[in-house]
């Protein structure tokens, strides 16, 4: 009857039947939801099958594959800066040479699970290139540990260098920078020094 109230249906202002459901609400008042949803209901109307499935299971499977499809970009683009910060570090992976500073200290047991003394010919590497080579949980199974690297400086009007061995890693340095024994110190400058400029490169 044109006067009843029918509680799951209304009447658009077109004239056209439509379930309550399908309006999109709190979009600009009652006929701008049902014009979006009569639009909607065009471009995939709600009794079709679409794959053998209702429209309902079609938009669900959309989203999820926009979520995953998402979740790949944002992937992607973590792996790749990644990759272009592990690139400009000094890894032993090419002939460069590299300049940073120089400084020592107190040696024991190092992070590749070596004890190793003031007087041994030992360095300790930033921790931004000993992490980026890290493959697992343990550091004594870094395949930086054991790696040589020789450094060289002007001494008192002379060119002197050093050969040292990757023990442990350093939290305080720089990219480029490495922290020796104090012995290997004393034979590229002043301990009193305590900093000095450096030269070195992987062997």
């Amino acid at each position: 009857m044109a006067g009843s109230n029918a509680p799951d249906w209304e009447i658009p202002e077109d004239g056209t039947t439509k379930k309550s459901r399908f309006r999109f609400r709190g979009i600009g008042g009652s006929a701008t939801g049902w014009a979006i949803s009569d639009r909607f209901d065009r471009v995939l109307p709600p009794h079709k099958r679409y794959f053998g499935r209702s429209r309902r299971v079609l938009l669900i499977a959309i989203g999820v594959l926009f979520l995953l499809l998402l979740a790949l970009i944002i992937g992607l683009g973590v792996g790749l800066s990644n990759k272009s910060k592990t690139r400009n570090l000094p890894l032993p992976d090419g002939a460069d040479t590299y300049t940073g500073e120089l400084t020592y200290y107190g040696t024991g047991m190092g992070a590749c699970g070596i004890v190793s003394t003031d007087n041994d010919a030992i360095v300790a590497i930033s921790h931004y290139t000993f992490d980026a080579k890290q493959t697992g949980s343990d550091p004594n199974k870094n395949p930086l540990c054991g790696k040589k690297i020789r450094a060289q400086r002007v001494k008192d009007g002379k060119t002197v260098s050093i050969d040292v061995t990757v023990v442990d890693r350093c939290t305080g340095c720089q990219p480029t920078d490495l922290d020796v024994s104090p012995a290997m110190f004393k034979e590229l400058a002043d301990p009193a020094l305590g900093r000095v400029p450096v030269t070195w490169a992987w062997l």
